[in-house]
């Protein structure tokens, strides 16, 4: 399994219209490879002295970290998946985004370990 992981950081107050562009959205990355779209909201996330997801966004007091995940059945499908969801109509231009794209952090991520 390959993992495809985002920390977004959204204004509380338009947390609504990213729920509705994630999921919009969710619906192409499922379309080109993804076995599954995971968007959760943080809660109780405090900035570290070195490190925190706050840190990483530098998250302001009026927003909140959205931990994003889409799971691939490995690394070429996300690879394809992901260039194809990208040039898919569906996915709109980045002007409508509910977010600061610029403060978004990303990666790739092959499974090390996977207990159910």
């Amino acid at each position: 399994m390959y993992i495809e992981g985002l920390v977004i950081p959204v204004k509380k107050d338009r947390l609504e219209d990213y729920r509705a562009w994630a999921e919009r959205l969710a619906r192409v990355f499922l379309d080109h490879g993804a076995t599954r779209v995971v968007e959760s909201v943080g809660h109780g996330l405090e900035p570290g002295k070195i490190t925190s997801f706050p840190r990483a966004v530098m998250l302001e007091d009026d927003e909140v970290a959205v931990f994003s995940w889409m799971e691939f059945p490995d690394k070429a499908t996300r690879d394809a998946g992901m260039t194809a969801a990208f040039e898919d109509p569906r996915m709109g231009n980045t002007d409508d985004m509910p977010m600061d794209g610029k403060r978004i952090i990303f990666g790739g991520f092959e499974t090390l370990v996977d207990c159910s």
